[in-house]
């Protein structure tokens, strides 16, 4: 069966039952598929506490945020947010935190920033803080500062219980100064200080299957971004199977579903991607 009509067939089958029992399915889901909140952007900066009800119904057990703005995250302060996802059988593990820029002259001001989201987030119960985008460097110095800074707020992110991390677009898959930029990111950042989030539909388009970088930097993936062009398994383009084959065999803690596109309305998208993986057999 085809990642296409596999896809149709789950979503199918599950529909009457999701509708029939909603508030009910996540105290029977077994798997610990985690959820990229961006995927409910608009929902979320609306109504963040309907929304996560509806998510915790969904069957997601596992949470990474994208809203660290004042020290509060969806408008609520860390240990509120804490405490409301908790009471919905799911927990916060990692946060999406862009932060400052790196600027030589405010190194104190910018560390400061990062001492204090990682103490929010370790009081959250998270595991992982990642920055989840960057400016693309013109030389390979500019990148070596870059990497330089990430070792830092590592640093700090180590000893305040966190494993800091970066997400990947396509865009770090080109090359500058002919290095391809994921690749020197990767060799030029302490590994007991910095990981690595790989978005899988990014890497793909960057020209740099998934399966293969996962087989080449090995260890370096705690965890990963599962997205397909819309919903998860929708477009039949991608092979999740040998995915997560290599992502575990590497040492995947864990992974969080992202939409961006959507074919249904958000909230659709998003159980229509946790009914996929939760029926999956290859996902632990």
């Amino acid at each position: 069966m085809d990642s296409r009509r596999d896809f149709l067939k789950i979503s199918g089958a599950l529909a009457i039952g999701s509708l029939l029992a909603p508030t009910n399915l996540w105290a029977f889901a077994k798997k610990p598929i985690g959820l990229q909140l961006y995927s409910l952007r608009k929902d979320m900066g609306e109504n963040p506490k309907e929304t996560l009800q509806k998510v915790a119904n969904m069957g997601y057990k596992h949470l990474e945020t994208a809203s660290y703005r004042d020290g509060k995250v969806y408008g609520m302060d860390p240990l509120e947010f804490k405490s409301y996802v908790e009471n919905l059988g799911m927990k916060l593990q990692s946060a999406h935190v862009g932060g400052p820029q790196y600027d030589a002259n405010k190194q104190a001001e910018i560390m400061e920033f990062w001492k204090k989201a990682v103490d929010d987030h370790k009081a959250m119960g998270a595991k992982y803080i990642i920055k989840p985008s960057m400016p693309i460097p013109k030389t390979l110095q500019e990148l070596q500062v870059w990497c330089d800074y990430y070792n830092a707020v590592g640093k700090v992110a180590k000893d305040g219980g966190l494993l800091f991390g970066f997400h990947n677009h396509a865009r770090e898959f080109e090359t500058i100064e002919g290095k391809i930029m994921m690749d020197y990111m990767i060799e030029n950042t302490d590994p007991k200080l910095v990981c690595f989030e790989l978005d899988v539909y990014w890497s793909q388009k960057g020209g740099h299957p998934a399966v293969d970088y996962l087989k080449k930097h090995a260890g370096r993936f705690p965890v990963l971004h599962i997205k397909d062009e819309e919903e998860i398994g929708a477009s039949g383009t991608i092979d999740f199977k040998p995915i997560f084959e290599a992502a575990y065999k590497q040492g995947m803690k864990d992974f969080y579903v992202e939409v961006e596109r959507y074919n249904f309305e958000p909230v659709e998208s998003v159980h229509k991607s946790f009914d996929y993986l939760n029926n999956a057999s290859y996902v632990k």
